[in-house]
């Protein structure tokens, strides 16, 4: 266990950081007396700057059985004083200023260690002080139960301007129950996704970067993997490419992709995927991979109703493999006239009113957006790679989708089949040996997303399952987003740390205070105030909402905006 005595051998409550004493309790907060609230403002003091009563302050009471802990969340002046802060004011040591303290918990006095929630309140004229620096960084281990310590710790930052006031964090806590890094355009959220990956190379780790954009390929070296799927996007040559086979696929993904519309295509794109299936167990029922149906007598057609029954569990599984190559022609074959107990000619009203879903198989499967899936011809599988990471040395392996195109929400359904594939191995008990952290950037483009036509909806919720009950299997998720209001509250309530950087849209705060209940409306007012890289770690195992200043990575993200001043330059 930490050593107090070592840490602070003058106590935590030091005469330079006097502020005042209270004036007013109520159950939440309490009013301080300000007596410094006139002199010129900031103190110097053990390496660290202290406003001395400024808003966002964290201080200390003076109980009678404890300290409490509180945030500074308004200052302000009795009416009369009021009148005396004129344009020619000088500082002064004897205005009446009162600071309005938010009550966050409670601190033993014992061994400094801290609790939510107050369970003694402070008394009128009790002695409130600034928290040092030092204190506030060490919250995350002072909230932990004894015997809970460990060597492996990620160095997220550093509280206020003070270096040495370092933040640092188990990993079992900051992954542990899921993690959110939340933050708008500009915020710092990029460098703190950066920052953690940073850390977690430090140590023996599972790291699986979905890279949406490319942001992060300055990741490279030893223990680090780098593959792309889709096109050669910016700044992607070092990576290798790799595939997304269609057997990586289920049943609802093809139904959502191609969109089966009418009562007529969704139950001829459903038998068109039995009947390959099928022919895969029975080639012999087949002809060139097709089962032609079309003048087919009772004796074929009772064969092929016996093969269905006998390979039910494999034809009707959604995951089962078939020729997608096959599936227009398969389409074709499935529409004939049934005689009962046999079947009759080619429908061709009914290859009429398929011929708009075969239109738009042939243009999704021509896509360039779908190479990596359709044509991918002697390209080694995501999913290979992901085994191949599982059983290496590395620690961190990165796969970038910024080749991957827009359209036909390819960028969801791949991005979907990863998540989904990650589960099924979680479910597997692979990663019981090796727990395993997915960070997603651009998390509000899949997590609770659906895709296809009102008939045919697909929800791509694999990573909305792993929030849920991915954390049993050791698979764990962090999301990065600057749109917190993008991403289900169901999702979001599963995180249980978010790492919230500047948030200026109401909606994003308002989805945030919901999601956590450790942070109320006094602290998400902070939100839009923060500092770029500053952040508010708040969480079930931070339930005292904790600023820190994160650290800039050695790895800088590609996030910058366009440079106007070197290509508008005029020659």
């Amino acid at each position: 266990m930490m050593d107090i005595d070592k840490e602070f051998p003058k106590g935590v409550l030091r005469p330079e950081l006097f502020l005042g004493v209270t004036s007013f309790i109520s159950a939440r907060s309490v009013a301080v007396n300000l007596s410094v609230a006139g002199e010129s403002s900031g103190l110097h003091y053990a390496g660290g700057r202290y406003g001395r009563g400024e808003v966002g302050e964290f201080v200390l009471i003076e109980g009678q059985q404890n300290l409490l802990l509180g945030r500074i969340t308004e200052v302000g002046l009795r009416e009369p004083e009021r009148r005396r802060i004129r344009s020619d004011y000088t500082p002064t040591d004897s205005l009446d200023a009162i600071a309005q303290v938010q009550l966050l918990g409670c601190v033993s006095m014992h061994n400094l260690g801290v609790t939510a929630g107050v369970d003694s309140y402070p008394r009128l004229g009790d002695r409130v002080y600034s928290a040092p620096h030092r204190y506030i960084s060490l919250l995350p281990v002072l909230m932990e139960r004894q015997g809970e310590q460990s060597s492996v710790v990620l160095d997220i930052g550093y509280v206020g301007s003070d270096f040495n006031s370092v933040v640092s964090v188990k990993p079992e806590r900051f992954f542990g129950r899921h993690c959110a890094i939340l933050g708008a355009t500009g915020g710092g959220k990029s460098w703190t996704t950066a920052r953690i990956v940073e850390e977690c190379l430090k140590h023996k780790s599972k790291i699986i970067l979905l890279d949406a954009t490319g942001e992060y390929r300055g990741f490279s070296g030893e223990f680090i993997e780098s593959y792309r799927l889709g096109g050669l996007g910016s700044g992607q040559s070092h990576d290798d490419k790799c595939s997304m086979p269609p057997s990586c696929f289920i049943e609802s993904d093809f139904i959502a992709l191609f969109e089966p519309s009418g009562k007529v295509q969704g139950p001829k794109l459903r038998a068109a995927i039995e009947s390959l299936r099928l022919a895969v167990v029975c080639p012999g029922l087949s002809e060139g991979g097709i089962i032609n149906k079309a003048d087919k007598g009772k004796d074929f057609k009772l064969e092929i109703q016996r093969a269905l029954f006998k390979h039910a569990r494999i034809v009707q599984d959604p995951s089962a493999y078939f020729d997608v190559s096959l599936l227009t022609k398969q389409i074709v074959a499935e529409c004939v006239y049934d005689n009962g107990d046999s079947w009759g000619r080619r429908n061709d009203q009914d290859v009429g009113w398929c011929a708009a879903l075969i239109s738009r198989i042939n243009s999704v499967m021509k896509s360039p957006v779908f190479d990596c899936v359709f044509n991918s011809d002697g390209l080694v599988s995501v999913t290979d790679r992901i085994d191949g990471f599982m059983k290496s040395d590395n620690r961190l392996l990165r796969i970038c989708l910024g080749g991957v195109g827009y359209e036909y929400k390819a960028r969801e359904i791949i991005a979907n089949t990863i998540g989904r594939y990650l589960l099924r191995k979680g479910r597997d008990g692979i990663f019981i040996g090796s727990p395993v952290v997915v960070i997603v950037d651009e998390a509000h483009n899949f997590p609770g997303k659906s895709i296809g036509s009102e008939d045919h909806l697909s929800k791509l919720d694999a990573f909305e399952i792993i929030a849920k009950e991915g954390r049993k299997y050791c698979l764990n998720i962090c999301l990065a987003t600057q749109r917190p209001r993008d991403i289900t509250e169901g999702v979001l309530s599963q995180m249980g740390t978010l790492v919230v950087h500047r948030l200026t849209n109401d909606q994003d705060r308002l989805v945030v205070e919901r999601a956590c209940g450790e942070i109320d409306r006094a602290a998400s007012a902070f939100l839009p105030n923060l500092r770029p890289g500053e952040a508010a770690v708040i969480g079930v195992d931070f339930p005292i909402p904790l600023t820190v200043q994160v650290r800039r990575p050695n790895v800088r993200p590609f996030s910058d905006g366009p440079d106007y001043q070197n290509k508008w330059t005029i020659t």
